[in-house]
Formats: structure tokens, sequence, C-alpha cells
């Protein structure tokens, strides 16, 4: 009989998650920093985002190696690298010889390290314009070279030589062998193709395209359009090597809505590839594109993880994670139905109605959405991160963070920090390496001002668990 007893306990404490040991610590975040990097950064808005500080910037913010690396723009438009030892007060800034060239908050500045040589890229101001790029010198990211504009080099208009023509959105990530990639979109809005490019061994090289514009989506007015952008929000390796990259389709064809002032945004995809960036495959295993052959497209089969109309302000290029298991995670946010379901009015119906919905993919493959249920109050994006004990925290615009634990499924949300003190605009850039390493969530967030007076760019760092 106890040894029945002993077996229960046992299944019991493993179900909870405890595994006969302590418990897994409930989320929690508690501020432990507040640095500043410039009490002057470039200020003006566009498409209701500023330049220092948008969701789709991989990254504007990182650690690598026991150091911090931030980016922004200055006040005299310069683009600037700095970096501090983890934990310090003290930022060492570079200016770039470059200065942002348009009033463009799609002009963001991307930051990559290759784990190969130590090297720091610069990819920066583009938007359906070609490049601006710095490649510091090797060892720069290990101390081996001495801090300064020197040591990057003067700007260059091609990835070291690769010419990728007209471009927006350059994001950095590493593989899990150390090789670091770059993704791009060719074309524009409503038109475009997700492409990547490699580095290694010194020297890039263009993989191709992997996202296709063209293709027929009908509307559910009957309107049917013919070419789209796919907008990720994000390219994530998982523990595996597997790179996940969950998105949405803009449609080309605003003749799909219900009114001319939303946004042709509809549906959340998912495809992931297990080699690299090589190959790419549905929820179910089926290759639906390659990278520089055939590619993916609206018409592909099994890619919708949460179907959507374009009729309820869908936002794009949100946010993504992949817990512990290797489970994607998804930040979503649009007008739900109950609301309306015609949005004609995308910044007011967005800031009043707009919710934040979280998507996940579970083991068994099957994805599950679930509302959070405090409001963003606001038409931009979400960021999501885990912590340690895979517990869920959003930070939402303005520098509010939520979390949910992974006990309860991620359905307990609970507002941990909301201080409207911090004067966050917008937006925040948040350092997911720093979380992954650490336990400590860096948020990088530049305070609101008015038409084009600079205001200071920070970085708070949060503490995240008991």
């Amino acid at each position: 009989m106890k040894r029945i007893v002993l077996s229960l306990v046992t299944v019991l404490l493993a179900s909870s998650g405890t595994a006969l040991g302590a418990p897994a610590a409930a989320p929690a975040v508690s501020l432990v920093a507040d640095t500043l990097l410039d009490p002057s950064a470039l200020y003006f808005v566009s498409y209701d985002g500023v330049v220092n500080n948008n969701s789709f910037q991989q990254d504007a913010i990182l650690t690598y190696q026991g150091r911090q690396y931030a980016t922004w723009y200055t006040a005299s438009r310069n683009a600037v690298v700095a970096r501090r030892t983890v934990g310090s007060s003290r930022w060492e800034s570079v200016v770039l010889p470059h200065r942002l060239s348009a009033n463009d908050s799609h002009n963001v500045i991307s930051l990559g390290i290759s784990p190969q040589d130590n090297t720091i890229h610069v990819a920066l101001d583009t938007h359906n314009t070609r490049l601006f790029y710095f490649r510091s010198q090797p060892g720069l990211a290990t101390g081996a070279q001495q801090w300064n504009a020197a040591a990057f080099g003067a700007v260059q208009r091609t990835l070291g030589g690769v010419e990728l023509g007209s471009m927006t959105y350059p994001q950095f990530v590493v593989t899990p062998e150390g090789r670091l990639q770059f993704s791009y979109r060719t074309g524009g809005s409503g038109n475009g193709v997700n492409e990547l490019a490699e580095y290694s061994g010194g020297t890039w090289r263009k993989l191709g395209g992997w996202s296709s514009a063209t293709g027929s989506y009908t509307g559910p007015n009957g309107v049917v359009s013919t070419t789209r952008n796919m907008y990720l929000h994000g390219l994530t390796y998982d523990r595996s090597g597997r790179l996940h990259a969950a998105f949405t389709w803009r449609e080309g064809n605003t003749g799909v809505l219900c009114n001319a002032g939303g946004l042709t945004n509809h549906d959340t995809g998912y495809v992931y590839s297990d080699d690299r960036g090589r190959t790419w495959r549905n929820g179910a295993g089926t290759v639906v594109g390659t990278t520089g052959g055939a590619r993916v497209s609206v018409n592909s089969p099994g890619l919708v993880a949460d179907p959507l109309d374009p009729n309820h302000g869908l936002m794009n290029q949100e946010s993504q994670a992949v817990d512990a298991q290797g489970r994607p995670h998804v930040v979503i946010s649009y007008v739900p139905g109950r609301f309306t379901q015609c949005v004609s009015n995308y910044a007011q119906q967005r800031t009043q109605y707009g919710r934040t919905f979280h998507v996940f993919r579970g083991a068994d493959g099957r994805w599950t959405k679930m509302e959070v249920p405090i409001p963003p109050n606001h038409t931009q994006r979400t960021k999501i991160v885990f912590d340690r004990d895979d517990n869920a925290y959003l930070v939402l615009p303005r520098g509010k963070i939520v979390a949910a634990s992974k006990a309860s499924g991620w359905t307990n949300w609970t507002t941990l920090f909301d201080r409207p003190s911090l004067r966050a605009f917008g937006e925040v850039n948040v350092d997911a390496s720093r979380v992954a390493s650490q336990g400590i969530l860096s948020v990088q967030y530049q305070q609101t001002s008015s038409g084009t007076t600079p205001s200071p760019i920070r970085v708070a760092d949060f503490r995240l668990g008991a």
C-alpha cells in the first residue's frame, strides 16, 4: 500500500511540474536599473512609430559574451553603437560615419554578431532603398580591437560586396553552428519577397528568396488579390536547431477590404526549417518552399495557424518566441469581431478596441489562441519573452509588462509592471539574449516628445522570476 501511495504522489507532483522538487517559480519582475543611453536621441513620429524603437528590429539591443550592445540615432542623425559590461551603468558609444537619410521610422538600425570571427554587423537606413552597412574588424565583439569608429570601417552600400538591391527590414539571426544570417524583404508592401543571406568564413553569400508575392487570395467580399507580402513576426532558432517563422499576409489589392480605412493584413501563418532556412515546411511537415527555388505562397497548403479575414486591423511584424520545449509562441493583435466586423478607422479603432492574443503550438501540433485580458490601448506592437521556467512575459506599448505562468497553461495574465512615469513612447525593444543567459530583461525605450524635439533613450533592466 505504501508503494502505491508513493507512486501516486510522484505522479501528482510530476504532473504539477515539481517532480519531487521545488515548484516552478511564478512570473515576477523587479526593476533593478534604468540607465541613460543618450539624453537627446533623434525623435520624430512616422507610421505611428519612432525610428529608434520598432518591433521588427532584430536586434537593436543584444548581449554577447559578457557585453551588451545597443544602437540608435542621435539628434544629429548619426548612427551610434554603444556597449557596456553586463551589469554596468556605463555605456561606451561609437558614432558611425553615417547620418539617417529620411524621416521614416522604417529606417531602423539592426545589429548582428558573428560567433565565427566576433565581428559586429550593422544594417541600417533602408526602406525600399539600397542598404547602408558596416562590418567591424574581427575580434571587436570580444575586446580584441579598440572600441572606436575605425574598427567599423567605412559605410558600404552592399552586404560585404553582395548586391541586394532595394530592400526593407534588415534582421540578423545566428544559426546553432554560429553562422550569421541576414533576413530582408525585396519589393514593397503588398508585393514583396522575403530573402536570406549567410555569413561564414568571413564572406557573405546570397541564399535567395523564399516567400512568394504571387498567388490568388479571395477576400470575404469576393474581391481577388494577386499580389502580397509575407510580414514576419520574427525568425527564431530553438535549441534543436529548428528555425521558426510565424507571419501574416498583406494583400496588394485594397479592394478585399470592407472599408478603405482598414488594413489588408490577414491570417497568422507558420512555417519552419530544419536545414537552416533552405527548406520550409508547414506544421504537418510537408515541404512548402525552398530558398532560392519554389517559394512559400498564400496558396501553399497547411500554413494557417489562426485564420482571420482582413477587416480586423490585424497588426503585422509583432513578436514571436520559442519556449524550452521548442514550441513556437506568437503575439498578435487586432480588433475582435465583438466590437466590429469592419474596421473603418484603423488608428482610432485599434486604440479603442484592439486586443492582444497569445497563439502557441502544442506538442500535438495544434494551435491554441487566448485573448490577453489586458487591453494595450494603443495601435502598436507587443514583444514576448520567456523566463527560465517558461513563464511568458509580454512587454506592451509604453513598457507595460504582463505575464502568465506555464503552470496555468499561460492563462493567468497579470500586470506586473506599469509605470507611466517612464514616459516610454509606443513600442520598445527587448534583449532576448540576456534573458536566456542571465534572467534579466533589458528594455530599450525612448521617451515621448513632441514634433522633432530630441528625447532621452534609455535601457531599463528587470530581473525575471522570484
